[in-house]
């Protein structure tokens, strides 16, 4: 049986929204296995209301890349969260599958928002959450 696969357009308003999530961090998928033929990318668009974030979390086997949309966005890794990576509009992302992290909005007035994409699928593999004082420069809106 031969069944011919053809392209899919996800309207404004009607993006899956039923995708793995992780705290204050919020997912929406625009192209994925859930909802689309894909079988080996998720796309979709993430987002941060002011001063929130995510829980420490990882993405499994999935590589993901990024893009800031809007606003101003912080990644904190390594040892007790002490490493970080600023991103601004217009910066991209690379994470490695298994990579520890915690997504921050660095303002406390305006949203993040970020266009996200993994391979094979939108992974999220939440860690146990941490005290916001041990991030260095976040606050809370």
């Amino acid at each position: 049986m031969n069944t011919k696969v053809m392209p899919v357009v996800t309207r404004k308003g009607q993006e899956d929204k039923g995708t793995g999530q992780s705290g204050g961090c919020v997912r929406v998928s625009g192209v994925g296995p859930q909802h689309t033929p894909a079988t080996k990318i998720w796309f979709g668009k993430v987002s941060n209301e002011p001063g929130y974030r995510s829980y420490p979390h990882h993405h499994g086997e999935a590589e993901t890349g990024g893009y800031v949309l809007k606003g101003k966005g912080r990644i904190y890794f390594g040892e007790n969260w002490q490493e970080y990576l600023d991103m601004e509009e217009g910066d991209f992302i690379f994470v490695p599958p298994n990579w520890p992290h915690i997504e921050v909005n660095m303002s406390t007035t305006e949203e993040l928002v970020w266009l996200t994409t993994r391979t094979p699928d939108n992974i999220v593999v939440n860690l146990p959450d941490v005290d916001d004082s041990i991030l260095v420069g976040y606050r809370r809106a």
